[in-house]
């Protein structure tokens, strides 16, 4: 305020300001990338969509880009961190990570309860690519729009299997391309606790926006960068993981803490919005710990 005679004058514009900046405290935080789609499930955890796998982006060569990350819990709190073994430009093969390092040595030991240790801190594979959501039924907004697809193994191995066919009489089909892919309904399932997505399947290929070159180099245009993704600027200094890492596991790997722990919210290589892990909680929890263990 510049003046007394201001206070008093914008008094109802002041408490319009600060009812608004309270409600904004009472919202609830996001913790997600909002580029990133993910399919959402019912209450018995079945979910469906229709997507399209998109080419890949502007100055990319190809339509996908893997992620390796660690997830665990120890006795000093959480570890969720990018690999340093994630293949990169500028390291296709990945360089050494602590906690890779830490789970060779435990594995080597020979004793079952370090190697215990070893497959709970495991590191964890996913792949992204953009897509296009045709259809989403438990969020329709969604439908006509360029996000980021997060997916695992299981997932890949449907697009491999499509690209490069098992059989004689099955045609090789490039599911990224626009003018000869093909729709992908992702069907999940849940399994034992678990997201299945065995009866995902690709529809036969099909031009999309019926081949209309304008509307899909529009299209192309909005699609994401992946390299981004895997950006020198998304991954710590090996010092720093080491730092994170011997805090979690409270510097001493033998502790009788360190042995009991048997906690993770790691996702695996399955699949991604889910992995294979335990479905949606795992899900939900990696991403808010994503954002605390940011320190």
């Amino acid at each position: 305020m510049s003046s007394f005679k201001d206070l008093k004058q914008n008094r109802m514009n002041n408490l319009e300001a600060l009812t608004k900046k309270v409600e904004k405290l009472s919202e609830k935080p996001s913790y997600g990338d909002d580029r990133i789609w993910k399919c959402e499930r019912d209450t018995t955890g079945n979910g469906y969509a229709v997507i399209r796998f998109l080419p890949a982006s502007s100055n990319e060569d190809v339509p996908w880009v893997r992620l390796w990350t660690h997830g665990f819990k120890g006795p000093g709190g959480w570890y969720i961190e990018n690999s340093l073994t994630t293949p990169r430009e500028n390291s296709p093969s990945g360089t050494d990570d602590p906690v890779s390092k830490a789970n060779t040595a435990l594995w080597n030991s020979g004793i079952e309860s370090d190697k215990n240790i070893a497959r709970e801190r495991k590191r964890k594979l996913s792949y992204y690519s953009n897509i296009l959501v045709l259809e989403d039924s438990a969020n329709s907004e969604n439908e006509g729009k360029v996000f980021l697809f997060r997916y695992g193994k299981k997932i890949f191995e449907k697009i491999e299997s499509v690209m490069n066919p098992e059989f004689k009489d099955e045609t090789p089909t490039n599911p990224f391309d626009y003018w000869e892919g093909a729709n992908f309904k992702l069907k999940i399932r849940q399994v034992e606790g678990y997201a299945n997505y065995d009866k995902s399947e690709f529809a036969s290929p099909s031009k999309l926006y019926e081949g209309d070159d304008t509307k899909l180099e529009e299209l192309w245009k909005t699609q994401y960068s992946l390299q981004d993704i895997i950006a020198a600027d998304k991954f710590k200094s090996y010092q720093e993981l080491e730092a994170r890492f011997n805090t979690v596991i409270a510097y001493d790997e033998h502790s009788d803490a360190a042995k009991d722990f048997r906690g993770t919210i790691e996702e695996s290589t399955d699949d991604s919005i889910a992995t294979g892990d335990k479905s949606s909680e795992s899900e939900n929890t990696l991403e808010y710990f994503k954002k605390l263990a940011d320190q």
